[in-house]
This record gives C-alpha cells, sequence and structure tokens, in this order.
C-alpha cells in the first residue's frame, strides 16, 4: 500500500483528496493536518510514503514544513508532492529548494493527481509540463545562466551526461531507455549515479541543475 498524508488547512480539500486516492485499491490515506506544523508532527509519527501539501497555510506554511520534513527524513523520508497555483512562481521555485519532489496544478484531474501519487511512490519526481516551462524559463534566460561546475561536471561518464541531459527535458525512466537504447533498470542505475555525484535529491533538482549550470539551454525552435 501507498501510504499518504494530506496537508491543507481546508476540510473540504482533504476530504475531496481522500475520496479521489481511496478508490485506488494501492492507495491508503494515513492521516490529515490542517497546518504545516502539524504535517510535520504527523510525517515523523506515521511515515507516509507521500504527503500532499498545500503552501498556504496558518502558522508554519507548507514550504517551510517541506523544509523541515526533508531536513529530518533525508533521502529516505516522505516525497512531498505540492499542490500549487500557475501563478506563483516564487512557491514553485522555494519549493524546488525546500526538497519538494512533485509539483502539480491544482487545476488538474483527479486521474493526473492519482498518477502523481503512484511516480512519486516509485521514488521518482514529477514536474507538471507547464511548470516545467516556467523551471526553465526561469534558470534558462539568456545571460543569467551561471556556468558549470566543472568539478562537479566532470565525474559524470559521457553516458551520464546524456542521461542529465534528458532528465532536464522532464523524461522518464522509459522515455531515456527508449532514445538511449538501454534497459530501465540501467537507465535506474545511471540516474542514481548522477544524482549522488551532483548531490542531489531527486530528478526536479536535476533539471534546475542542468539549466542553471549551463547543461542545457532555452529551446531555440
Amino acid at each position: 500500500m501507498i501510504r499518504v498524508l494530506l496537508a491543507d488547512d481546508q476540510h473540504l480539500v482533504r476530504s475531496g483528496f481522500r475520496v479521489i486516492l481511496e478508490t485506488e485499491d494501492d492507495i491508503e490515506v494515513v492521516g490529515e493536518a490542517a497546518d504545516g506544523l502539524t504535517a510535520v508532527d504527523r510525517a515523523a509519527q506515521l511515515r507516509p510514503d507521500v504527503i500532499l501539501m498545500d503552501v498556504e497555510m496558518p502558522g508554519v506554511d507548507g514550504l517551510e514544513a517541506t523544509r523541515r520534513i526533508v531536513a529530518a527524513s533525508g533521502k529516505d523520508g516522505p516525497a512531498v508532492l505540492i499542490l500549487t497555483t500557475f501563478d506563483r512562481d516564487d512557491y514553485l521555485f522555494e519549493a524546488l529548494r525546500a526538497g519538494a519532489s512533485g509539483f502539480l496544478l491544482k487545476t488538474g484531474t483527479p486521474e493526473a493527481l492519482i498518477d502523481a501519487v503512484h511516480v512519486l511512490s516509485r521514488g521518482d519526481a514529477l514536474l507538471d509540463p507547464q511548470l516545467t516551462r516556467k523551471v526553465i524559463s526561469t534558470f534558462a534566460r539568456p545571460g543569467e545562466v551561471a556556468p558549470p561546475k566543472k568539478a562537479d561536471l566532470g565525474e559524470l561518464t559521457p553516458r551520464e551526461n546524456e542521461v542529465l541531459v534528458l532528465l532536464a527535458g522532464g523524461a522518464t525512466n522509459a522515455e531515456i531507455a527508449e532514445q538511449l537504447f538501454l534497459g530501465e533498470a540501467t537507465v535506474k542505475t545511471h540516474v542514481s549515479r548522477v544524482l549522488a555525484k551532483l548531490g542531489l535529491r531527486d530528478r526536479v533538482q536535476a533539471v534546475v541543475f542542468a539549466y542553471e549550470h549551463g547543461v542545457v539551454g532555452p529551446s531555440r525552435g
């Protein structure tokens, strides 16, 4: 079972998420929180696999709660899925830096929410395609991209560099495997090595790193 914690200050929203998620046989909602501090406490107590995290909550907000949960649990902790709105870039980028593993628009469908929980439970990260474009436009503006850190990038093999470029484009393991003619297990190994060598938590951070450090640039097409 995929154990999910719901963190949102609106009871009706939490109830709606619960109804949607519990239509799936392999998902169980193990707890709820109406504010960030409670979310931090219940994450430690309940040890969920995935946390659905609202941003605007009383007291400790969702960004700070995410930061505390990630700091306390590290890579072995729950994956945090931020539910965000399209017009708040500041939330998106702060959540990226806080260590969230997924970002989904609140205008999305129930199917998208269920799929996001499954993706994060597998240890992957998820960034809504519209939000990916925002990350790219922000971190890859001409003249604003930091030069590559050759000491870090130099540790990657040529194949790992290829994998990083595809990660930056939002490709899944299956898509990377198809493009590089590799098995998915091999791709997963390459992704893990890329993240470990660059000191990154997950694929979302790999997107930011790639654009910040000039590994890839904005599309010219």
